[in-house]
């Protein structure tokens, strides 16, 4: 008997979909926000990784593309990526990008001119022309090509990983796990010790 498939293994549409509306419109860029904020606010609720086990839309095509397409070499990562020192070290030098990134949208709000480009792996810029964002602030529209270069920067990141190693080899370093990792860590301490405070 066939295994019905759940709802949340099609996310992955989700993922192309988003990818292909901030090409044709920048401003989509702002729906990734929702897949930022909700890991984060699942680990702090529920103490979990469900967002990185279930949920995850970019998680399920690297599986998609890797896995059924055959796509990936499926080999082992190597070990650097799963050491500690690697994955919080990319994470804190992802989050000093994005920082880099709010604070240009910060300067893009104070009167600077806007860049209309996205950064892809932080280094290339790639014009994006063609985009119309003289509906929203300058600022608003910033913020958009900002989130948007960190979207697909991490997007390639992860497909190069699938395509080197197994299909989900993004996720052992993924930022987003990394932190929402730590998240479980630290409310399963506090579970512990208030459970110790109870039985002592």
């Amino acid at each position: 008997m066939k295994k019905q498939r759940k709802w949340y293994e099609y996310l992955w549409i989700v993922s192309v979909i988003y990818l292909t509306l901030g090409f044709f419109n920048i401003l989509f860029a702002w729906l990734g926000v929702i897949c930022f904020l909700t890991p984060l606010l699942i680990a702090v609720s529920k103490g979990n990784k469900a967002y990185c086990n279930r949920y995850c839309g970019r998680g399920q095509l690297f599986e998609l593309l890797g896995g059924n397409l055959l796509l990936s070499r499926k080999k082992a990562p190597p070990k650097f990526l799963k050491s500690k020192w690697f994955r919080y070290g990319f994470l804190a030098f992802f989050m000093t990008m994005f920082g880099v990134m709010l604070y240009a949208t910060y300067l893009v709000f104070q009167g600077a001119n806007i860049s209309k480009v996205v950064t892809l792996l932080w280094v290339f810029k790639l014009p994006w022309h063609w985009a119309n964002t003289s509906m929203v602030p300058d600022g608003v529209a910033q913020f958009a090509f900002g989130f948007y270069s960190v979207m697909l920067t991490s997007t390639v990141l992860g497909f190069v990983t699938m395509l080197l190693f197994k299909p989900r080899s993004w996720c052992v370093y993924c930022p987003m796990g990394t932190m929402t990792q730590g998240i479980c860590l630290i409310k399963s301490k506090k579970i512990d010790k208030n459970k110790d405070k109870y039985l002592s």
